[in-house]
C-alpha cells in the first residue's frame, strides 16, 4: 500500500486529467499517506490547485486537517498559492466536519480545563498574566487589539451599557471606560484576578458593577446591553457557542458584540475555517458578522513569548470580529 501511496501522491502533483488518480482510489490506495516530506496527496493537489483531484480525494476520505511536519494543512497550500475553488473545497469540507466533529478547537485549545484553571494561582507581571502551567491568560501586545474591541462594541461614543466577560490584564474594561460608559458590568471568575481587581480600586468606579464567578452562573441577573466582549480563558469552542445562544436576549437591537478571536491562532486556514463557523452559528441567530483585519505582526517576536509555554498567536494578521444585531429584533 506505501507503493501506492507514492502513486497517489504523484498522481495528486500531475495535475490534469484525474483518470489514474481514480483508479489509485478506486483500488484501495491509502488517501491518508504521508509520504518522506510529510506531505498527502490531498495537499499536493491543494498546492497545486487541482480542485477536481481535491474533491476525489476529500470524498473518499482525505484528512482535510492533516499537518505537514512544520504544521501547514491542505488549506494552507491553496490559501498560499491563490487557489480559489480548491479552497473553497477544504473551506466546505472543514466547517462540516467541524461542525459534526468539533476537534481543531479542542486539539488546539489555549489551556487545560477551566476548573483547573480556577483552582490555581496565575502570576501577574508587567506584560502577561501566567497560569500555573507557564501558559499566558492575556499579553501586553494585546492591548492596541482589545482598544480597537473596545471601540467597536462602544460604537466610538460615549454613553450606553456594556458588558465584558473575563478581565484578565484590564485591557479591554480600561479602554471601555475611556467611552464613559453609563454603566459596565464586568464578570470575572479567577479569585487571583478578582483581588487584583478590587486592590486596583475597579469595584470603586461609579458606573462599575462587578460580578464574581463563572459567567454561567450570572445568566439569570444579567440586563440588556449596547455592547458585550467575551473574553474566557480554559473554555472551548462549545462554551462560547452556549454564551452565544444568550445573546438574542443580552444584546439591545442594533447592539454589537465582539469575542476575543484566538481559535486556532497558530494555524492561518484552521482559522479561517472557524471565522466562518462563528459566523454561520451566529447568522442563524439574526446576528451579521463582519472580520476586521488588524495587522500583529509586531507581536511576533521570540522576545515577547519569551517564558510562554504555549504560544497561542502566531499570525501575521488578527480578524476582528463585529457581530451586529438586527436593529428590529426583539
Amino acid at each position: 500500500m506505501a507503493g501506492e501511496g507514492e502513486q497517489l501522491c504523484e498522481a495528486a502533483m500531475a495535475g490534469g486529467d484525474c483518470a489514474k488518480l481514480r483508479e489509485l482510489i478506486a483500488g484501495g490506495a491509502d488517501v491518508c499517506h504521508f509520504d518522506g516530506d510529510g506531505m498527502t496527496p490531498l495537499m499536493y493537489a491543494s498546492r497545486r490547485g487541482n480542485a477536481e483531484a481535491v474533491r476525489l480525494l476529500l470524498e473518499a476520505g482525505a484528512p482535510w486537517n492533516a499537518l505537514t511536519p512544520g504544521g501547514l494543512s491542505a488549506g494552507d497550500f491553496a490559501m498560499e498559492n491563490g487557489h480559489q475553488e480548491a479552497f473553497d473545497l477544504l473551506l466546505n469540507a472543514g466547517i462540516q466536519a467541524e461542525l459534526v466533529l468539533g476537534t481543531v478547537a479542542r486539539r488546539s485549545g489555549s489551556g487545560g480545563s477551566e476548573e483547573k484553571y480556577l483552582e490555581e494561582r496565575v502570576l501577574f507581571s508587567e506584560d502577561r498574566v501566567m497560569d500555573s502551567e507557564s501558559k499566558a491568560v492575556m499579553m501586553a501586545w494585546e492591548e492596541p487589539l482589545m482598544e480597537a474591541h473596545a471601540r467597536a462594541i462602544c460604537g466610538g461614543s460615549d454613553g450606553g451599557h456594556f458588558l465584558n466577560i473575563g478581565f484578565g490584564m484590564g485591557l479591554v474594561d480600561s479602554a471601555i471606560q475611556r467611552y464613559s460608559p453609563a454603566s459596565h458590568t464586568i464578570i470575572e471568575a479567577h479569585p487571583d484576578v478578582y483581588k487584583r481587581m478590587i486592590e486596583s480600586g475597579w469595584e470603586e468606579k461609579d458606573n462599575v458593577k462587578i460580578l464574581f464567578g463563572r459567567w454561567q452562573d450570572f445568566l439569570p441577573q444579567l440586563e440588556s446591553y449596547d455592547g458585550i466582549f467575551f473574553d474566557t480563558y480554559g473554555e472551548y469552542y462549545e462554551d462560547q457557542k452556549q454564551f452565544h445562544q444568550q445573546l438574542p436576549k443580552l444584546l439591545k437591537p442594533g447592539g454589537i458584540y465582539s469575542y476575543f478571536n484566538g481559535f486556532c491562532g497558530g494555524n492561518a486556514f484552521f482559522h479561517v475555517v472557524y471565522c466562518q463557523l462563528v459566523s454561520l452559528e451566529l447568522g442563524s441567530l439574526g446576528f451579521s458578522t463582519q472580520y476586521v483585519p488588524l495587522p500583529v505582526k509586531d507581536c511576533l517576536s521570540e522576545e515577547i513569548w519569551d517564558g510562554v509555554r504555549h504560544k497561542y498567536w502566531q499570525l501575521d494578521t488578527y480578524y476582528l470580529p463585529v457581530c451586529q444585531a438586527s436593529c428590529d429584533s426583539e
